[in-house]
């Protein structure tokens, strides 16, 4: 075997946790089309393969708009344990071990759809499926930055009956003209509440948005974070503080963020000291689920197999596991070659 085909192998292999990475990101085309007809749902696509040419995307906004557009024929609760259902057994094919998975509720509750048909749905998957593949997960709520934050503040209330099956709030949609500061309460209530908070930031917005998310919202992690390059102080505050980068390169390519993922930062940013993880983001319209995130990244930046195995564990280092379940998966990790 040649020596980047046991890289690729590796890189494949190595037991990881997936903590970047939108549950309604992994609605294949196929899923949709099945959804739609079992819900007499329009969609404006004919075939599997028009889906899959309209996936070529300018932006992240570009991309959301085919999104939330295919969101649209989830409607009960078999759809929604059918869509976790099928990310599990994709994610158990990659040796993901742990997966901290986000959802949007307002992407369903603004269309009528309430939120305990989701919640159950999730709910019935992340236990069957789940306890049958030994995959454990959280479920991470986000809020949708382009709505206002009273809408936000309204979805965590409607959302408080079901906070047992929460263990952190999040924040994503478009990123450029929605400074994180704009949820700093709908943030503090969710800490009050007994929850855990990350951020998207840095994505296309600038530097300034990942000091925001730190330093008004008080997150844990940051997701994407690809421009803390752009500001030295801001990236050794991230070095120093071991704050997570939780990123996404084909997405990131994808969306133009990078023109080649030869020419993504996270390389240079794992070797300044930043704990950086390689995660999937919305696999079924950017082409990759975590293990081809893996493969490609390795090949593209020529990643040693060490510094696989570091991003392995920086991904259970950065998890929300209890001590004993992270050592557990480190050990794994240590173990794998």
């Amino acid at each position: 075997m040649a020596d980047t085909d046991r890289r690729e192998a590796f890189a494949r292999g190595i037991p990881k946790a997936e903590l970047h990475l939108h549950i309604e990101g992994t609605l294949e085309p196929e899923l949709m089309f099945e959804a739609a007809a079992r819900n007499d749902v329009f969609l404006p696509y004919e075939t599997v393969d028009e889906v899959k040419t309209a996936y070529e995307f300018t932006d992240l906004q570009s991309f959301l708009d085919i999104y939330y557009r295919g969101t649209g024929a989830l409607r009960t609760k078999r759809d929604f344990a059918d869509l976790l259902s099928a990310y599990l057994e994709r994610a158990a094919a990659d040796n993901v071990r742990h997966a901290e998975i986000f959802f949007d509720p307002q992407t369903h509750t603004g269309r009528g759809v309430d939120f305990d048909v989701f919640m159950s749905g999730f709910a019935q998957a992340r236990e069957d499926t789940g306890e049958r593949l030994g995959i454990s997960t959280e479920l991470i709520m986000c809020f949708l930055r382009h709505l206002p934050e009273e809408e936000a503040m309204a979805t965590l209330e409607t959302a408080e009956p079901f906070l047992d099956q929460v263990t952190a709030v999040g924040l994503d949609s478009s990123e450029v003209g929605h400074p994180p500061e704009k949820f700093e309460r709908v943030f503090a209530k969710a800490r009050s509440l007994g929850l855990r908070a990350v951020a998207h930031a840095g994505e296309e917005g600038p530097s300034e948005y990942v000091r925001g998310a730190l330093d008004r919202l008080h997150v844990e992690r940051i997701d994407h974070g690809v421009r803390v390059e752009d500001d030295p102080e801001l990236l050794a505050r991230i070095v120093a503080a071991r704050t997570p980068l939780t990123m996404c390169p084909l997405s990131n390519v994808k969306l133009r963020v990078f023109d080649r993922l030869e020419d993504h930062n996270l390389r240079r940013l794992l070797e300044a000291g930043a704990k950086v993880t390689i995660n999937s983001d919305d696999p079924a319209y950017f082409g990759g689920y975590v293990a081809d995130n893996y493969a490609a990244t390795a090949a593209a930046l020529d990643l040693s197999r060490e510094q696989i195995r570091q991003i392995a564990r920086n991904s259970f280092e950065a998890s929300f596991l209890s001590e004993a379940a992270r050592g557990a998966f480190l050990a794994e990790v240590d173990a794998f070659s």
